[in-house]
C-alpha cells in the first residue's frame, strides 16, 4: 500500500482499512485530503486481494466537513462548483461504484461533506457517541457532495428537509432508527466490531456482493421493469461464473466454498 500524507491505509487480510487523518484539524477536507483520498480509494478498489473496505477518521472525528481555513490558491478565478465536481465527485463515486463493499465506521462528528462520505459507503457503523450533522443552513450554504440524494432516498422528502433546514445533530440511535446506518456499536470497539463484520463479508461470495450492489444502485433510478431486466443481465454473469459452480459443489459437499471473485 503507498504512502499518503493525510490518509492511512492498513490491511487486515482481505479487509483494507482507509482512515482520514488530520485529527487536528477533525479529519476536515483540505486539498491534500481530497486528493488523497481518491488516491487511497482507487487503490484500494484495485487490488483484487481486498474484498471489503472500511472508511474512518484517526482522532476524534469521523470528518468535520469542508476545512472553512483553507484558503482556494486562486481566490479570483475559484469556483465551488468545479471543486465538488473535480474534487469532491470523484472520490465519492469511486466509493459508490466500486466492486466491492465499503463500509465506513462513524466516530464523533460525521459533518457537513463528511456526510456524503459516510453516507456513500454501503453499510454504515456509528460508535454510540457519534452524530451526523447537516451544518449547512447555520453558515448559509446547501448540503453538497451527494448529501441531499442520500438523505431523499433513506428518510423521504419531508424528513430529509427538516434534518438540512433544522441543522439536529442526529444522534447514533436515531440514525439506526431513521436507517442512516445498519448498527451502533460502543465507541471504544467501534473499529474492532466493523473488523469483525467486514471479515464476514469477505468470506461471502465476491461477485455476488459486487453484482448485488449494482442491481440495487440501478433500481434506485429504473422502473420494476427495467429492474428486473438488469438483475436477468447480471444473474447471468453469476451463474456462468467458476464462483457459482464452486458454490454448487461446496453446497453438496457439504464444504465451504472457496472463492475466487470469477
Amino acid at each position: 500500500m503507498s504512502q499518503y500524507e493525510t490518509v492511512t491505509v492498513e490491511r487486515f487480510e482481505a479487509v483494507a482499512v482507509v482512515s482520514l487523518n488530520r485529527p487536528e484539524k477533525l479529519n476536515s477536507f483540505d486539498e491534500a485530503l481530497r486528493r488523497d483520498l481518491l488516491g487511497a480509494i482507487r487503490e484500494v478498489n484495485g487490488d483484487d486481494s481486498v474484498r471489503v473496505a472500511i472508511l474512518t477518521g484517526k482522532g476524534r472525528a469521523f470528518s468535520a466537513g469542508a476545512d472553512l481555513s483553507a484558503v482556494p490558491k486562486d481566490t479570483e478565478n475559484f469556483r465551488v462548483e468545479d471543486q465538488l465536481n473535480g474534487e469532491f465527485k470523484p472520490s465519492l463515486m469511486e466509493i459508490y461504484t466500486a466492486p466491492k463493499p465499503w463500509i465506513s465506521a462513524i466516530n464523533g462528528a460525521c459533518a457537513g461533506i463528511g456526510t456524503a462520505y459516510g453516507m456513500v459507503c454501503d453499510l454504515t457503523v456509528m460508535a454510540d457517541n457519534a452524530f451526523m450533522y447537516q451544518a449547512f443552513a447555520a453558515i448559509g450554504l446547501v448540503p453538497d457532495g451527494g448529501a441531499t440524494w442520500h438523505l431523499a432516498q433513506t428518510l423521504g422528502r419531508k424528513r430529509a428537509y427538516e434534518v438540512i433546514a433544522t441543522g439536529e445533530k442526529l444522534q447514533a440511535q436515531k440514525c439506526l432508527d431513521w436507517g442512516l446506518c445498519n448498527r451502533v456499536v460502543p465507541a471504544e470497539k467501534l473499529l474492532e466490531s466493523t473488523l469483525e463484520w467486514a471479515e464476514v463479508l469477505a468470506n461471502k461470495a465476491p461477485l455476488s456482493l459486487r453484482y448485488a450492489k449494482q442491481a440495487l444502485g440501478q433500481a434506485l433510478e429504473d422502473s420494476v421493469a427495467e429492474t428486473i431486466s438488469a438483475e436477468a443481465r447480471l444473474q447471468h454473469l453469476c451463474i456462468t461464473s467458476e464462483d457459482a459452480a464452486e458454490g454448487a459443489v461446496a453446497f453438496l459437499n457439504k464444504r465451504d466454498p472457496v472463492w475466487k471473485g470469477r
